[in-house]
């Protein structure tokens, strides 16, 4: 907290009257990064939960340096975090998927994209030119990917 608040130019205390914890202000981070994701528009389940998940992709990419802090967290806390995993809830069951399958799903998901985020944006600083994954490649790699586990979840072939 001293050196968030030295980089504002605060006393540490300051700090305190807006956030009560260290993790609190991490988790806060966390959920206003996830304000980037749009509510989906598509009619279709599916494809709405394919547009969400790939939006999610693009905005942790956006902010590669914080990846780490989803993975260590095991995703956010928060009302923007809560916003798209009951829009999940509610498209997953849309799609046919019953409720208690449906936790699973959005788990799995939510792992899926995080985790390739989180590969995404380690091959961007890797130091072996030759063995970078390409960020295409890695997109590419990434909608298949979901296009393939949404199939599976929703059982539509």
């Amino acid at each position: 907290m001293r050196a968030i608040a030295r980089v504002l130019g605060v006393a540490p205390n300051a700090l305190y009257s807006h956030t009560s914890s260290k993790q609190a202000l991490i988790d806060e981070l966390l959920d206003d990064v996830l304000a980037a994701v749009p509510s989906p528009a598509e009619e279709d389940a599916t494809r709405a939960l394919s547009t969400m998940m790939t939006s999610t992709y693009d905005t942790l990419l956006r902010h590669g340096e914080l990846v780490p802090l989803f993975l260590a967290r095991q995703g956010a806390r928060g009302s923007n975090a809560w916003r798209l995993g009951d829009q999940m809830l509610l498209l997953l069951e849309r799609a046919g998927v019953g409720a208690g399958a449906a936790r699973e799903a959005q788990r799995v998901l939510i792992v899926y994209t995080i985790g390739f985020a989180a590969m995404a944006a380690q091959s961007s600083v890797e130091a072996d030119a030759t063995a970078r994954l390409q960020p295409r490649d890695l997109r590419q790699n990434f909608t298949t990917g979901l296009e393939w586990l949404l199939r599976g979840v929703t059982g539509h072939q």
